[in-house]
């Protein structure tokens, strides 16, 4: 099957799209939601027999949102004028090649209901991840906003009442009691200096993201972490799976899968061991073999991989293991957000009882302070 060669063209990796996009800049997005919802409703129609400009006017009559109107009006426009769907999106910056490609795919074949429940089915799962990520960020990002919330008006408001009476003491505080009125007094910068920081570390982020040394060694940092480390690398694992089960099941060639996967999967590890993996299939060695000289894959899905390669089974064997790594992810999220609750809660009382015994702690002396 001839491909085309802007399609399968490697795009320099000039920032990361996966971890700092900002949506909310961008106009006309098309988001996972409107793709899942796409896909789905798109192949309903087509499995009952609708034939394409009636599915699209039906899928453009039901929305409500201008963006996806339009979408819906120009694929049908497209298809009036002689294009395929494939050509009519793959201008379309909105979609990926992974996606343009599996259509393609579907429509040469005459596949394509099948290979758009590929892509609900591979939506779905994104969207579902998601929600879990984002379900264990929310409550401690909550907490920490309240934490700093009671630090604030603690700092400066409670510590300067506490300092006034204790200048008229007139005796030495103790350290503990110093160190919350430096804090106090140094509050307001601090949190200057500190955004400031973060500021940087984000534009830093920005402009160096393209170079795969900085990608490198901020993965490596990322994997490191305890106990996150290892679901971010489930997470990971789970797209892999899940992109080779999609293009594998639609019929693509390994050489076109592994190069689509490490294109649509950006994270540094698996981009690179994509790369490699191909230029070690080209020289002969099977995919498990090319497999097993990288250690961010498990043994378990190199040994998978190579039965799959002796039984023709490979699709199957990635759908099973996207689906057992989606369990285990949905696990370990749960696992991360119970025990995130109440380390949170112990953070928040230490930090406020450190500063309650650095204000009571000169109180509580001060017959010992009046008698000196």
């Amino acid at each position: 099957m001839k491909i085309d060669a802007n399609l399968l063209e490697v795009k320099k990796v000039s920032k990361s799209k996966t971890d700092f996009k900002l949506p909310f800049f961008e106009t006309g997005k098309i988001r996972d939601k409107n793709k899942l919802d796409f896909y789905r409703q798109f192949g309903v129609l087509l499995r009952a027999g609708v034939d394409f400009r009636s599915a699209l006017q039906i899928l453009k009559s039901q929305e409500s949102k201008n963006v996806m109107q339009k979408f819906y009006e120009n694929i049908y426009q497209d298809i009036i004028k002689g294009k395929s769907i494939f050509e009519s999106i793959s201008p379309n910056k909105k979609f990926s090649t992974y996606e343009c490609y599996s259509i393609k795919i579907g429509e040469e074949t005459r596949r394509l209901p099948e290979v758009l429940s590929q892509l609900e089915n591979f939506y779905d799962r994104k969207i579902k991840l998601k929600r879990q990520v984002i379900s264990v960020i929310t409550y401690p990002a909550f907490v920490l906003l309240i934490t700093f919330g009671v630090l604030y008006f603690m700092l400066n408001y409670v510590v300067p009442m506490f300092e006034t009476v204790f200048h008229q003491f007139g005796k030495e505080l103790p350290a503990i009691t110093k160190t919350v009125i430096m804090l106090s007094d140094k509050f307001n910068s601090t949190v200057i200096v500190f955004l400031v920081f973060v500021a940087i570390a984000f534009l830093a982020h920005r402009k160096f993201s393209g170079y795969e040394s900085y990608r490198d060694i901020l993965s490596k940092i990322l994997l490191k972490i305890p106990f996150f480390g290892e679901v971010v690398k489930k997470i990971y694992l789970a797209r892999f799976c899940q992109s080779m089960s999609l293009l594998l099941s639609a019929k693509t060639p390994l050489i076109t899968t592994i190069e689509l996967t490490g294109k649509m999967i950006d994270f540094y590890p698996i981009d690179k061991a994509m790369h490699e993996i191909k230029s070690d299939i080209l020289k002969g060695l099977t995919f498990h073999e090319a497999l097993l000289k990288h250690k961010f894959f498990p043994a378990k899905i190199i040994a998978l991989t190579g039965t799959g390669e002796k039984i023709n089974k490979l699709d199957e064997i990635y759908q099973n293991l996207a689906s057992q790594y989606d369990n285990e992810v949905e696990h370990s999220t749960k696992v991360m957000g119970s025990i995130i609750e109440p380390v949170m809660i112990i953070i928040i009382g230490l930090i406020v009882g450190f500063i309650m015994i650095a204000l009571y702690s000169p109180i509580f002396n001060l017959s010992q302070i009046l008698e000196n």
